[in-house]
């Protein structure tokens, strides 16, 4: 390999879920990039149905960080997570005077990425700030 990982990078996949992928996008933005341990908390605590799907995905990721990689789990941090959007279930809903609706049943692909958390390096630059610009007049 020509380049030299970062750091390790794990991934869980869950396809075709049934929930929106709208309402499990609202959880899958509130845990990317918390550390593990507030992210559990947003998943365990949160009111929506998609929080219990998408804490199963976080589960997944860190059991797989864990047994396959070696990775601690209180070191974890959720790196990204994104909701994709799997084909759609349509059924039909009988209405007034002989019509239909169309219902449609959507299906979500869950992913989450977890990582180990950056170690902040004390000796960086400084944040030095520029002179003020002089005005003219």
């Amino acid at each position: 390999m020509a380049e030299a990982e970062e750091g390790v990078k794990v991934r869980a996949v869950a396809r075709y879920v049934r929930v929106s992928p709208y309402k499990a996008r609202q959880i899958a933005d509130l845990i990317r990039g918390k550390d593990l341990e507030e992210a559990r908390y947003i998943t365990n605590y949160s009111n929506r149905a998609a929080a219990r799907l998408v804490g199963k995905v976080l589960e997944s990721a860190v059991a797989n960080a864990e047994n396959n990689n070696g990775l601690r789990a209180e070191d974890l941090v959720v790196v990204n997570c994104y909701v994709d959007e799997g084909p759609t279930l349509k059924r039909w809903r009988p209405r007034a005077r002989g019509m239909a609706n169309r219902i449609r049943k959507r299906t979500s692909h869950i992913t989450v990425i977890v990582g180990e958390r950056e170690v902040e390096e004390k000796g960086g630059r400084r944040g030095r700030r520029r002179p003020a610009r002089r005005r003219k007049g």
